[in-house]
């Protein structure tokens, strides 16, 4: 059964840092302004080496997507995408399939004002402006119903998102609605901020979020992990980010453990 919850519009807010801008600074992206870079330039030097959490995110992000290719999925769902630019699903599907669809859902305007010209020519891929917080919206978009088949395997995305949601929101009643709503054969991501493993650098980061427009709520592992539900976990089920199947020869892990998720299985 499908939430049917609804979430008020967010307002453009020029004025404080959002969390989809610092992740592209972060990255080194472009689509970012001086509110954002400064904030970023900030946590570097309380936190030095954290933009490594960043692209351990993007890397893991990587090598799950990969992995649910290998495993026959060609539909992707990717809630709170952000600004789909530096490794996009879209970007890593396109180099194994041309047989792909890729739908991004973000709810911060400036944000889907910039990605729509990012993904002008690609035609298996498209952003929508919506709110993870309301299921029933986001499902039932005629975009989502002209992009996906929702009777098919479907990749839900739920990278470095849900640690924007408070827990007032019931997020694990959110991600219920979706699992619900997804095929069997369908698989789940998760990347979620923990304060289980390094919770003086997790209050730190936490405390540089609050002055932005995306405060966070990081939850501890087994939070996390409740998350997926009765699905299938993929071995070796969720860890850490960088020990999730990590490539040969892959570096020691980033300076902090701030990120633990995984990928299940519908059965």
């Amino acid at each position: 059964m499908v939430d049917t919850r609804s979430a008020e519009p967010r307002a453009m807010d020029l004025t404080r840092p959002a969390a989809a801008r610092i992740y592209d600074s972060f990255l080194g992206g472009s689509h970012n302004f001086g509110v954002d870079r400064e904030v970023v330039e900030r946590i570097g030097g309380e936190l030095p080496g954290i933009g490594e959490s960043y692209w351990e995110n993007r890397a893991f992000l990587r090598r799950a997507v990969e992995f649910m290719l290998a495993h026959g999925v060609r539909q992707f769902l990717d809630l709170g995408s952000g600004i789909p630019t530096i490794g996009p699903v879209h970007e890593i599907a396109r180099r194994r399939t041309r047989e792909f669809r890729v739908v991004y859902v973000e709810n911060e305007p400036l944000t889907v004002a910039h990605s729509r010209p990012l993904l002008a020519a690609e035609p298996n891929a498209t952003i929508i402006h919506d709110d993870l917080r309301a299921p029933d919206s986001v499902l039932r978009t005629s975009q989502v119903r002209q992009f996906l088949d929702l009777d098919r395997p479907i990749g839900l995305l739920m990278s470095a998102v849900l640690h924007f949601v408070p827990d007032t929101d019931r997020p694990a009643e959110l991600v219920e609605a979706y699992r619900d709503a997804l095929a069997p054969g369908s698989h789940l991501l998760i990347s979620h901020l923990t304060d289980s493993h390094d919770p003086a650098a997790m209050q730190v980061l936490t405390g540089f979020y609050m002055e932005s427009s995306d405060p966070m709520h990081p939850r501890g592992t087994s939070v996390v992990e409740k998350f997926f539900g009765d699905f299938e976990q993929v071995p070796p089920g969720p860890a850490l980010l960088s020990d999730w199947r990590p490539e040969p020869g892959a570096r020691d892990r980033p300076t902090y453990a701030l990120l633990h998720g995984g990928v299940a299985r519908k059965p």
